[in-house]
């Protein structure tokens, strides 16, 4: 009776072996599709081993995973979906995503009839002149000859240069907000939601990520993004 009952550890631990040693991490090649057209920038979280990676033009991506593993999908204008790595999926290596359009809100829509009425087109400014923002032309109206001189004895000039970053830095966090809603933070980013504004500023503060935006580079905007995502957060649980 003790034999058998060894024989059949043995054999259950075996099994269990062999077991694990088929579901190891690997590299699994999937494609997002909506409507049959490749979905670009869309962002993929393996929940189990917190890699992330993000779909290319051809809406391509590769990540580490096992069987069993759920993956978070997500894209700003798509509805988010989580998803398991099925056991054929990962004995393939090969999977294919179908996302979802978010419903347009049409009452939310204003149809501006006259939109293409403006400054320009009475002619009340020159075509193609340069816009610039108020800060801007406080700078700039301080560079005369007197109103300069005064401007740098005084140090307003200083002053005008550092509010005008100020407001290239409001800009750009306008238009993150713009860009991402708090459930890509918080869901895809791992970023809690009362330090979203936190990183945002942190993230405005990479000059890298910051010419992405100007570039409206959304692939490598996000990209950029989550590295800034992961450092942001080793050093915000490095100082808990």
């Amino acid at each position: 009776m003790k034999n058998s009952l060894l024989v059949l550890f043995v054999l259950l631990g075996q099994s269990q072996l062999m077991t694990a040693q088929t579901n190891v991490e690997k590299i699994i090649t999937g494609t997002v599709l909506s409507d049959i057209a490749q979905l670009e920038g869309i962002s993929v979280v393996n929940c189990s081993n917190k890699m992330i990676a993000v779909t290319d033009k051809n809406g391509c991506f590769s990540i580490q995973a096992k069987s069993g593993d759920i993956l978070d999908f997500s894209g700003i204008d798509y509805k988010y979906l989580r998803k398991y790595v099925y056991k054929f999926e990962y004995n393939s290596g090969v999977m294919e995503v179908n996302m979802t359009a978010k419903a347009v809100e049409l009452d939310e829509v204003v149809i501006n009839k006259y939109g293409s009425i403006n400054a320009e087109s009475l002619g009340i400014i020159p075509k193609g002149q340069i816009k610039l923002t108020p800060q801007e032309r406080r700078l700039y109206s301080s560079k005369g000859i007197v109103d300069g001189t005064y401007s740098i004895l005084s140090g307003e000039r200083s002053l005008l240069k550092m509010n005008l970053e100020v407001e290239k830095k409001e800009l750009l966090l306008k238009k993150l907000e713009y860009l991402f809603g708090n459930k890509y933070y918080t869901n895809t980013l791992k970023i809690p939601e009362e330090l979203i504004k936190g990183f945002q500023y942190y993230c405005v503060e990479d000059n890298e990520f910051v010419e992405s935006l100007g570039l409206k580079n959304k692939t490598t905007t996000m990209f950029l993004m989550t590295n800034l995502a992961t450092t942001y957060n080793q050093k915000r649980l490095g100082e808990e």
